[in-house]
């Protein structure tokens, strides 16, 4: 059995878990969020309503694989709507920088084209200056997904590190043909 999904997940303040059969309604300030979970899990609330327990057939392989995943997917939901989540980017290169224009995120690169992403309506970004780019939402899987996105237009190369990377993640740097002589 899943030794994560045994704990009970707390419900935050400010939280609010409906659920309606296989649908798990999360409200909260910083938004909604649902989620349809599979049917080898249960997800009740208990007695007193202040805590979301995950169960499963301890017998079957695949309900022992999705009773963690489900826990771990509903205690990310109470945080999403209660805290939200944010994940920054840097973007490191001479004359490279990011800007917003209405809802598209515009990146210069180091391509000939500039680059245009359009931001998504349930994520914030923002640009507090031309190297930064700052995502916020309440759904985890959208902020890192779109954050990949953004990274993978360019990503930072080995031999001088140019390009767009998360903040605070190194980059190992390789030598170039010069240092073998």
């Amino acid at each position: 059995m899943s030794r994560i999904g045994k704990k009970p997940v707390p419900i935050a303040a400010g939280a609010k878990v409906v659920i309606d059969g296989r649908l798990i309604t999360v409200e909260g300030p910083q938004g909604v969020l649902k989620y349809e979970h599979r049917p080898e899990v249960t997800v009740t609330l208990d007695d007193a309503g202040t805590h979301v327990v995950v169960a499963g057939d301890t017998e079957n392989r695949e309900s022992r694989q999705f009773h963690g995943l489900t826990r771990a997917l509903v205690a990310n939901m109470i945080a999403g709507v209660t805290q939200g989540y944010e994940k920054k980017l840097e973007i490191v290169g001479v004359g490279y920088l990011a800007a917003i224009q209405g809802d598209t995120l515009q990146l210069r690169v180091g391509y000939a084209n500039e680059l245009h992403r359009k931001i998504p309506k349930d994520l914030k970004v923002t640009c507090p200056d031309q190297t930064h780019i700052v995502i916020k939402g309440c759904d985890k899987q959208r902020v890192g997904q779109f954050a990949a996105e953004i990274r993978s237009l360019r990503k930072p190369e080995p031999y001088k590190g140019k390009g767009v990377r998360y903040q605070g993640e190194q980059v190992k740097i390789k030598p170039g043909k010069s240092a073998t002589k």
